[in-house]
């Protein structure tokens, strides 16, 4: 381009982006930002409800996300596409981080500040979160019963239900295990999925020798992408516990649900347990 042109080009630049549309904006067409900002109804007349709303709103558009990318890697390792799966499971990595980071502003609750507005949760909970129900299940972490409290929406329990009886994200890595020449027993590789998935002295194995090898290997960096995954949900878990362990100490929790006691429990879970056991045996 001539100097003369480079002039006039910006010289006829618009100073402002279009702003006339013939209808909604192209933004919120693509977003549905005003669907978004108009989902937040409050039930008390505490300003700190607001937040603590909106926080529980970010977590489950995160849930999805998490779910998402979790569902790619899992069919990634079903067609052996392993670099595939790696990167959506980095990429999950980076979101958990921000979940995980929706706790800072709930953590600094106070008692008082917190029973301000929580009897407008009514029987509300959050292991009633169909979202996070689907991550659990895609851990492993099965159990029918948890489908109970969705018969009343049909969709999302068609969802669940679909989901218990599909292989979790660890199955398929176990199946890719074995499709790699892994000695893995057939009462793994056939195990009841809509049961929790429970340690595996073959499994272990298998990554013991996996990382006893190359550390490049491809199944070797698969190992570290799952466990970086496996370490933010034992935060996740614990960023909980605190979170209601400050706000509530050892009350009940809301729903009927054992509240702290229950949390710890689950605090001391790991997920993809053979992934940790086996760096024993290096």
């Amino acid at each position: 381009m001539s100097q003369q042109a480079h002039q006039f080009s910006a010289t006829h630049e618009p100073e402002t982006p279009n702003l006339d549309f013939a209808g909604t904006t192209p933004y919120e067409d693509y977003v549905r930002a005003d669907v978004l900002t108009h989902l937040q109804h409050t039930l008390s007349d505490d300003p700190g409800e607001m937040v603590f709303l909106v926080t529980t709103q970010v977590m489950e558009l995160w849930f999805t996300v998490i779910v998402h990318e979790w569902e790619t890697a899992a069919r990634a390792l079903r067609e052996d596409r392993v670099a595939v799966a790696i990167d959506a499971l980095k990429r999950s990595v980076r979101e958990l981080e921000a979940l995980n980071a929706s706790w800072k502003p709930l953590g600094q609750l106070t008692p008082a500040q917190f029973n301000s507005y929580r009897s407008a949760l009514g029987e509300g909970s959050g292991f009633q979160s169909a979202m996070y129900r689907r991550l659990e299940f895609l851990l492993g972490e099965k159990s029918a019963s948890m489908l109970v409290p969705h018969r009343g929406a049909p969709r999302v329990h068609a969802e669940l239900e679909k989901a218990l009886h599909e292989p979790s994200l660890y199955d398929e890595v176990v199946g890719l295990l074995a499709r790699r020449g892994h000695t893995i027993p057939e009462d793994v590789l056939a195990r009841d999925l809509t049961q929790r998935y429970e340690p595996s002295a073959a499994v272990e194995a298998a990554w013991t020798e996996i990382y006893s090898g190359d550390p490049d290997d491809e199944l070797a960096r698969l190992g570290e992408a799952l466990t970086d995954v496996a370490e933010l949900v034992w935060r996740w878990r614990n960023d909980h516990l605190v979170a209601t362990r400050r706000a509530m100490g050892a009350k009940a929790g809301t729903g009927g649900s054992a509240g702290v006691a229950w949390l710890e429990k689950r605090a001391r879970k790991n997920v993809f347990p053979e992934l940790w056991t086996a760096r024993s045996h290096v």
